[in-house]
């Protein structure tokens, strides 16, 4: 494999922090490698040594003769003048660029909703990041360089780029938080810590495997060892095979390594705790219809959400996830229907916005006003400052101004604020945007022991998957859609229907691609649509005397909460019930669209 590129003993320092220090490595080519480390400790000033952006203090970087390097910023080189048909296809017309299947690809998925007329200038920062990535993919190049390359992205534009780039055959170097992207398409881990880089093979599944075993090896104590690297090690477990496929070590080795870890959260314990809470009703959204602006985004929907529930919402940009999130709480009230709250819900919305908080207030104070001691669900005590330390602010950061700290740091104090006010109903905007990947394990932590009604809008696939129990779909058809087989099944709905013929592309902006084809409808009358429309009404009987026994086992629950037989019994029941609940929708699903 011919090698790319070599950091020989570089070092770089900013002011008296060193960030790199005598730090060595290399790059093949076609090889990708993904950059994991915290918020501040070198990762970006990797990158800019790496393209010869910044010169190391120390050291030496090598390039083969004639390197193609491609780089994307955190920011954007575009030209704010241009309009985005200058700036990403070099001025070239519909026909031109439609009639290359790559091109037409990248702007089809990247630029959906886009016109190609619009000005850079008046382009919102997410509009610019992606015209930037087109920009950059549309080109060849030996190594692409790419930080933070998800952000802005749904769910479905993640799982393409992620595709497109393991079909590519330039090297790749990539920083990002989003860990399934990382075990998708990395075939190298590096880890930014303390001034050094450490490698692995494999993605993120296996880094966090091989970091395991590297600490268990170096003879550390078992109070280490129980530390969130653990929890990560219990998720993993549980998920698919390929996840844990990866690592080279033995995989006796790492079996034994996790044999003792146990599952992520007590669901059973959870929910328990939640009805306890909050009672059998907590959220129920009744014939509802909904607009943001002129546009109507539900239809006639209905959503029941019960105490302990944790969700996951997915859909394209745009689709709604964010009015759903405020109709939830309240502050987006419905064209038509209604939404009732449980007497007992204690409900916090964390936002995509930064600007409630107050910049001239300080860090430690702030947390102390909400709650100076606060108690985990084994009624552990952690004061305002260790839960500041578990969240990554120490030293000087505890008493810095708020308007001082970094966007990530920002989004890590407003989720910890939010957090202390002790909710018992969680709705969680976008809550990995700016935040690293031990941040997110801390978070994950947190929610594992967080006993209440979780609803979460990400396109961070990982985590939705990680704290999550049920992912419901917003699909342009005016409803919140179960979708038993999770993000996967989100996206196999989301596949374009092969056209008939070649379509000529509309001048100056494009749409994404269409969602799946549903089955053919039935003709008005016919057998098949009276058989559709008898099993509907079936399930739907069925689907009321399954939630009426629910409220039923709930409240039976919250009355034997120290009767730990019966508790076991219910809980039983009510799993049986889950699992045909989840059957009769997915059959009322097919039934629907068969009426369309």
């Amino acid at each position: 494999m011919a090698n790319l590129l070599n950091l020989e003993h570089v070092s770089k320092s900013y002011g008296v922090r060193p960030l790199l220090s005598d730090v060595s490595l290399g790059i093949g080519a076609g090889q990708r490698i993904g950059i994991v480390g915290r918020n501040g400790d070198g990762k970006t000033t990797l990158l800019e040594v790496m393209t010869g952006i910044e010169e190391p203090d120390t050291g030496r970087v090598s390039r083969t003769r004639g390197l193609e390097i491609a780089y994307l910023h955190q920011g954007d080189q575009l030209v704010d003048s241009h309009t985005v048909r200058e700036a990403v296809l070099q001025g070239r017309s519909d026909h031109e660029w439609a009639a290359e299947s790559r091109t037409r690809e990248i702007v089809e998925v990247l630029l959906a909703g886009i016109s190609l007329e619009r000005v850079v200038d008046g382009l919102s920062g997410g509009e610019r990041r992606r015209c930037a990535l087109a920009q950059l993919l549309l080109g060849e190049h030996d190594l692409i360089v790419l930080d933070e390359p998800t952000n802005h992205l749904d769910v479905e534009a993640v799982a393409w780029l992620a595709a497109h780039l393991a079909a590519r055959t330039s090297a790749l170097v990539v920083v990002t938080h989003d860990r399934w992207f990382l075990d998708e398409v990395c075939q190298y881990t590096w880890e930014v810590h303390d001034g050094e880089v450490d490698a692995y093979e494999g993605g993120y599944a296996a880094f966090v495997l091989a970091k395991a075993e590297r600490q268990r090896q170096a003879a550390s104590s078992e109070v280490r060892r129980q530390n969130l690297v653990r929890k990560e090690l219990a998720w993993l477990r549980r998920g698919a095979p390929a996840r844990t496929s990866k690592p080279k070590f033995r995989i006796d080795a790492a079996n034994q390594l996790i044999e003792d870890v146990p599952a992520p959260r007590d669901r059973f314990e959870l929910q328990r705790f939640a009805t306890q809470r909050l009672g059998k009703d907590v959220i129920d959204v009744e014939d509802v219809d909904l607009f943001r602006g002129e546009r109507q985004l539900l239809s006639h929907a209905t959503w029941r959400i019960g105490p302990g529930d944790r969700i996951g919402i997915v859909g394209v940009n745009g689709a709604g996830k964010t009015s759903v999130l405020s109709l939830l709480d309240g502050s987006l009230p419905p064209a038509v229907g209604k939404v009732k709250h449980g007497r007992t819900i204690a409900l916090q919305h964390l936002t995509q916005q930064l600007d409630d908080l107050d910049p001239e207030a300080r860090v430690l104070p702030t947390v102390e006003s909400i709650r100076r001691v606060s108690k985990t669900l084994d009624g552990q005590e952690l004061s305002a400052t260790s839960m500041l330390e578990r969240f990554g602010f120490t030293g000087d950061k505890l008493v810095t101004r708020i308007g001082d700290l970094s966007g990530g740091e920002r989004r890590r104090f407003q989720l910890l604020r939010l957090l202390l006010t002790e909710p018992n109903v969680l709705l969680l905007d976008e809550p990995t945007n700016d935040l690293d990947i031990e941040t997110l394990t801390v978070l994950e932590d947190f929610l594992d022991g967080w006993p209440g009604t979780l609803i979460v809008v990400s396109h961070d696939r990982y985590f939705l998957e990680r704290v999550t129990d049920s992912i419901w779909a917003l699909l342009g058809d005016g409803q919140i859609s179960m979708l038993p087989r999770g993000v996967d099944e989100y996206l196999e709905r989301r596949l374009p229907v092969p056209s008939k013929g070649q379509e000529s592309p509309v001048e100056g902006s494009l749409s994404a691609a269409s969602a799946a084809g549903a089955p053919s409808k039935a003709k008005a009358g016919s057998a098949e649509e009276r058989e559709a429309r008898k099993t509907l009404a079936r399930i739907d009987k069925r689907l009321e005397r399954i939630a009426a026994r629910e409220a039923e086992l709930n409240a039976a629950i919250a009355e034997h909460a120290a009767d730990y037989a019966k508790l076991a019994d219910l809980s039983a029941e009510l799993d049986v019930l889950a699992g045909e609940k989840v059957d009769l929708e997915l059959e009322w699903l097919e039934a629907a669209e068969i009426l369309g």
